[in-house]
């Protein structure tokens, strides 16, 4: 089990002793032992050294206020890097350490937080599943891009959910919730997965006396929008009294999900093709595969706009990921790769053995893992 802090840089760090005061507390972390930092907003660690007012938006839509202004002053300054340096060289003089950054930035800017000389973010975090349309062609030219664009010799690595961003089974829908987590865990790079996404867990409708989010409590008429709470809510360990989560009795902040009961580690941790045996099944996949802890990526064309596949490959062993997008069933010619293929996992968990590549058939909302001949 990895331990690791998450570092909140809400000060301006230009000021040299705020700055000593933060790598103190990280040596302070790093002394008992965890593993490294997730450092919140650390691309907004710097304000602009004259203080200037930021420009109004032109385009903003008049919801989100955040969105009023053109933040050119207050995120991404050239001397945050500086700052981020002397965070890695804390970190490097331990073994073994590691340090995220939350950046939402795009491509050409998100990369610089590497560090010229990799001195920087370990991984920059890397959001722009979250916020994309969920349709086959936009993840794959988005992982293509992202591919192309890493530093020779960075490290990938991708998210899908978040404690800002609504749930992914939210977002994509419950019968895409699993191809999305075999997308995560099949990618090249680290993968980020958020609490209760392994069990496709949704947002939970907030009542407004039970709002706690700063952003939805300063403006309810927009709660909908700015509001974070709904995924927030407690992790569901079983159908107890506040599902496991508190003592019973106790109110939790937020509210439980109306299917807290049934959607819950203890069941499905009894069901052998539930969402958590599903999980559990792809995480072991993942790290007895060298092809698909360090392999390469390649994207496979197959004439089909709802599916999305690829290659990992590592040495002698080749898989290859196929992801249906939509609910219908596709037929698909992958005979390039040879007469047959062993499935090692579907999202059903119900598909096995060997099948022929020619006539590989894929029904809808179906994603596959499988062995390539060598």
């Amino acid at each position: 089990m990895h331990q690791f802090v998450k570092q909140q840089p809400e000060l301006n760090y230009r000021n040299p002793a705020v700055l000593q005061a933060m790598l103190d507390q990280m040596r302070f972390w790093l002394d008992r032992g965890v593993d490294g930092f997730r450092v919140d907003v650390i691309w907004l660690m710097i304000k602009d050294a004259e203080l200037r007012d930021e420009p109004v938006d032109p385009n903003w839509d008049g919801v989100n206020p955040h969105f009023r202004l053109q933040h050119i002053y207050t995120q991404d300054q050239p001397e945050v890097h500086d700052v981020i340096r002397q965070m890695r060289a804390l970190l490097d003089a331990y073994d073994d350490r590691m340090m995220v950054g939350e950046i939402y930035l795009p491509n050409e800017r998100l990369m610089t937080y590497y560090g010229a000389n990799f001195d920087e973010c370990h991984l920059p975090f890397n959001f722009q599943l979250i916020l994309a349309p969920w349709d086959a062609p936009t993840v794959r030219r988005l992982v293509d891009q992202y591919e192309a664009d890493l530093p020779a010799g960075a490290w990938p690595n991708w998210v899908l959910g978040n404690h800002d961003q609504h749930r992914v089974a939210t977002r994509v829908g419950p019968a895409q919730a699993r191809v999305a987590q075999m997308l995560l865990l099949t990618l090249r790079g680290t993968p980020t997965c958020y609490y209760g996404d392994e069990l496709g867990m949704e947002n939970v409708p907030i009542p407004p006396e039970m709002v706690q989010d700063p952003p939805a409590v300063n403006q309810p008429e927009i709660a909908h929008i700015v509001g974070r709470d709904p995924e927030r809510t407690p992790m569901q360990w079983d159908d107890s009294p506040n599902a496991g989560f508190t003592a019973p009795g106790v109110q939790p902040w937020l509210p439980l999900a109306a299917d807290y009961a049934q959607r819950n580690v203890a069941v499905q941790s009894q069901d052998a093709t539930s969402m958590l045996s599903f999980f559990r099944a792809l995480t072991a996949l993942r790290q007895s595969s060298p092809a698909l802890t360090i392999g390469d990526y390649a994207a496979i064309d197959v004439g089909v706009d709802n599916i999305f596949a690829y290659t990992r490959t590592h040495g002698a062993e080749r898989l290859l990921i196929v992801l249906n997008f939509a609910a219908t069933t596709h037929r698909l010619d992958l005979s390039q790769f040879g007469a047959e293929a062993e499935i090692l996992l579907s999202t059903g968990m119900e598909s096995r053995g060997k099948v022929r590549l020619r006539a590989l058939y894929v029904v809808g909302n179906e994603g596959i893992v499988l062995r390539l001949p060598g």
